[in-house]
């Protein structure tokens, strides 16, 4: 009834328009997401074009009745159903992308031509990846709102552990021990890109050994999008003995610094040596007036399984949960 409702409410006001992204517009997309409260480098089409033929993208600019733009709407072609737009499957959140006049009932008209677009083109169903609320440097769920009026149905839903920093308890006991054994059996912590591809052999095997997967990006993929980010991408290490035996690779945005790789050898386990990098990034982070550090999610399985261990070890840092959320629509009914 209310997907009716709505349906109808677009069809009188008829206030937006979109049009398909072109590489002509990557310049204006750029400088539009620099401006909306949700977005971060992530979303910048610098930071997509990596990877850029790796998928369709269908993404979309959302303008007024006045032909202003608006909003972006980020997408792309899944991957595994070709009848499925994913916004976006190359990153972690993504979503509407708007200035903070887009609100309200105009964020559920604009879904509504969204929506209408997608399944003209043939398409079956969204996915939408929401932008969790520590990214948002002012309030921004408005959509979260529009998704439930349009009948979404969230499908998935990952936890992730935060540090609010202004606000931070103090570590567990226990990771305090670690800092200390860290320190006392010498752990040296150096930041840089000098280091990035010791910290990767490190990296390639915890994951192979654990989950059986490599890194999404390659040392080369992840050093060439440090060159167009320097501010944004940073490594840091964990040295014994002049030997990376721990590292995290951190992604900077506005109001988060977020873990996106972290890793430790054997050696580095003994010695707690991500206590020692762990305690740097987070004290750094605070001192650079960052609001949050993330350590990342500790659910697999589209959310349907929790590492308790992990998230465990990550909130003794003193950390909170913050949960990823993902919804799906039916474009055709």
């Amino acid at each position: 009834m209310i997907a009716e409702i709505s349906k109808q409410y677009v069809a009188d006001k008829n206030s937006f328009t979109v049009f398909p992204y072109t590489q002509l517009d990557a310049t204006l997309w750029d400088e539009f997401i620099a401006e909306t409260p949700m977005a971060n480098f992530l979303h910048s089409r610098r930071y997509l074009s990596y990877h850029a033929e790796r998928f369709q993208d269908i993404s979309l600019l959302i303008r007024d009745e006045k032909g202003r733009l608006v909003g972006l709407f980020l997408a792309a072609v899944d991957l595994v159903n070709q009848k499925c737009v994913v916004s976006h499957p190359g990153i972690t959140y993504g979503g509407m992308l708007r200035k903070d006049s887009l609100c309200g009932e105009q964020i559920l008209e604009a879904f509504e031509v969204v929506r209408r677009y997608y399944a003209a083109q043939g398409f079956e169903k969204l996915r939408y990846k929401a932008v969790p609320y520590i990214y948002h440097q002012s309030p921004a769920s408005d959509d979260l709102y529009a998704l439930f009026r349009l009948g979404a149905v969230r499908y998935r839903c990952d936890l992730s552990c935060v540090i609010d920093l202004n606000n931070r308890p103090l570590a567990s006991q226990r990771r305090q021990r670690g800092l200390n054994k860290a320190l006392k059996q010498g752990i040296e912590v150096k930041e840089g890109t000098d280091l990035a591809k010791y910290l990767w052999v490190v990296l390639e095997d915890n994951l192979a050994q654990k989950h059986g997967i490599r890194p999404v990006h390659s040392v080369e993929e992840i050093l060439y999008l440090h060159s167009l980010f320097p501010q944004n991408i940073k490594f840091v290490f964990g040295l014994l003995n002049s030997e990376v035996i721990a590292g995290v690779v951190l992604f900077v945005s506005p109001l988060v610094v977020h873990a996106q790789y972290i890793a430790s050898s054997i050696f580095g386990y003994k010695f707690s040596a991500l206590d020692a990098v762990f305690e740097h990034c987070i004290e750094k982070a605070k001192a650079e007036k960052a609001r949050y550090f993330s350590f990342g999610i500790s659910t697999e399985n589209e959310g349907q399984y929790l590492n308790q261990g992990l998230h465990q070890f990550k909130r003794e840092f003193g950390g909170g949960g913050v949960i990823h959320e993902f919804y799906e629509i039916v474009l055709k009914s």
